[in-house]
């Protein structure tokens, strides 16, 4: 375990595209806990925890009364609900009491030949949920053990930065937006080996630098140094430097650094990106016309807080937020918090799923976040 663990980590810290890591992740987890087939991975938006993607090979595409079944229907187990879990982690026989034959997702798995399933969620050090993992076992075979599970729950968070970085890298090679992450690869001398289109922009915006010149800002450097300094402390396998940098724009910046060695020669991997790059906000206030509190409402809402929890959240009483989650329900035409995640999902993340397999087949880098018309 604790040879994958490290292995793991190793992988995660690599800028590479999620299908990758994806596939050499498995191998490595089925040396711990074995499984049927092939695991189903998925990503979500950590802002609203509504799938982005999903990758199972094999199954190019995601039935979509499956995918309805997700935020629908009444069953013991479903990826939202593991999303928003205090544990993060669940086997649909556990949840059922070991008779999981009546729930419509052991059918639907049995079709495939798998009885039991175990979903586990992957979440940061710092809380950010930005994927699950669904792992199977056919009919006969032993129960997930709870050291099996303590397995994945210590990987999860490596998993999630893993991903977090896959999904940065896709937007850095194929820019979306006008602030979409940018990516610089540098040697060992510091010198630009290549650039994604948005890095210029990046740079110039960077306290410290002449992007014309070459000249690169010191927080650029100093995250190289510090990139080279863990890749050679092997206490340290598989960390990210991370640096928080103020632009001169005013927005704070993330850059994140890891060393890639897959030339023989080491080179360092910086990758820049907005420090808060929610997509869902704006999203909501142009779909919808919902206010600056009502977003907020209804972002709780899709990650699955009670009134309560909203409550004590924003600070406000629960009839405030009852009166709020009316007006919400009227401005986007639902009558309940199911068909409001729902109506969210298939208007605005469904797209992005299933574009997301398509990239898949075509071997493109996926992309989180909500659908951009």
């Amino acid at each position: 375990m604790q040879r994958a663990t490290e292995k793991i980590a190793q992988i995660c810290a690599q800028p590479r595209d999620i299908v990758t890591m994806w596939h050499d992740t498995s191998a490595v987890v089925a040396g711990v806990v074995p499984y049927f087939q092939t695991p189903c991975w998925y990503t979500v938006d950590p802002a609203s925890l509504l799938m982005t993607s999903h990758f199972h090979h094999g199954l190019a595409e995601f039935p979509g009364e499956w995918l309805a079944a997700e935020y629908y229907e009444d069953d013991a187990q479903s990826i939202p609900d593991v999303m928003r879990s205090p544990l993060g982690i669940s086997t649909l026989h556990e949840v059922t009491g070991g008779d999981p034959t009546n729930s419509p997702r052991w059918q639907r798995n049995m079709t495939m030949g798998g009885d039991q399933e175990l979903i586990a969620r992957l979440r940061t050090r710092n809380g950010e949920v930005w994927g699950a993992l669904s792992l199977y076992r056919e009919p006969g075979r032993p129960l997930f053990t709870e050291s099996e599970k303590n397995f994945l729950a210590a990987v999860a968070p490596c998993l999630a930065d893993g991903a977090r970085r896959a999904l940065l890298f896709g937007q850095a090679e194929e820019p979306e937006y006008a602030d979409s992450p940018g990516l610089l690869v540098l040697n060992e001398n510091w010198d630009i080996e290549s650039a994604t289109p948005g890095v210029a922009r990046w740079m110039a915006d960077i306290p410290g630098g002449d992007w014309d010149r070459g000249e690169l800002p010191a927080a650029v450097t100093t995250l190289a140094g510090r990139t080279l300094r863990l890749a050679e402390d092997r206490n340290r396998a598989g960390e990210v430097a991370l640096s928080r940098v103020l632009s001169r724009s005013g927005a704070w910046v993330v850059l994140h650094g890891a060393c890639l060695n897959s030339t023989g020669q080491r080179r360092i991997a910086v990758i820049v990106e907005p420090a808060h790059p929610s997509r869902i906000y704006p999203l909501l206030m142009s779909a919808y016309g919902l206010t600056e509190r009502e977003k907020e409402v209804t972002r709780l809402v899709l990650q699955g807080a009670s009134t309560t929890q909203i409550s004590n959240d924003l600070t406000v009483s629960a009839h405030t937020v009852q009166q709020h989650l009316k007006s919400i329900f009227d401005k986007t035409g639902v009558r309940s918090r199911r068909d409001l995640v729902g109506k969210v999902f298939f208007a605005h993340y469904e797209p992005r799923f299933r574009d997301n397999e398509k990239r898949a087949q075509a071997d493109k880098a996926l992309r989180g976040g909500p659908w951009s018309d």
